[in-house]
């Protein structure tokens, strides 16, 4: 049996990077709305947001399935308000990291960390990520809604 040349070895090599990143498994589309567990905002009521200026949880009884995710309400009338429109109540980006969102990716959120700005609501990752996506507002904004179309993949 012979040995490969010095040559085929160093050509093989100088390919072997190329075909890995070729060869990397797709990577599947992430969920519209972030929703763990199934369960969008971590089962915040999103009207809530609005009419009571922060999270409060809602009833695991009074639901409302929307964009692939399940919406909990802390009250029938709020779920009244959200039915009748949600794209008003839902956070934007899916309910992913604003912050986030505009430098190109995606990432969880928490309820607390959360900004209505010009009647949109608003999720960030941590406190920390609100303070600085604030700071860069409207920017910030816009740069998210410019990644948005590609992010989720």
């Amino acid at each position: 049996m012979s040995m490969p040349s010095r040559r085929a070895i160093v050509g093989f090599l100088a390919l072997a990077p190329a075909g890995l990143v070729l060869a990397r498994p797709a990577r599947a589309a992430e969920p519209r709305v972030f929703q763990p567990g199934g369960v969008a905002i971590h089962g915040m009521d999103p009207v809530a947001y609005f009419a009571e200026q922060g999270p409060v949880p809602g009833d695991p009884a009074i639901t409302q399935d929307w964009d692939g995710a399940e919406w909990r309400f802390a009250t029938e009338a709020n779920r009244a308000a959200f039915v009748a429109d949600p794209a008003r109540y839902a956070p934007a980006f899916g309910g992913y990291c604003a912050f986030a969102a505009s430098r190109g990716y995606l990432a969880p959120t928490i309820p607390e960390a959360w900004s209505i700005h010009e009647g949109r609501l608003f999720l960030n990752a941590s406190l920390r990520a609100r303070r600085l996506w604030e700071a860069e507002l409207p920017g910030v904004i816009a740069a998210g809604e410019a990644n948005w179309p590609a992010i989720l993949g």
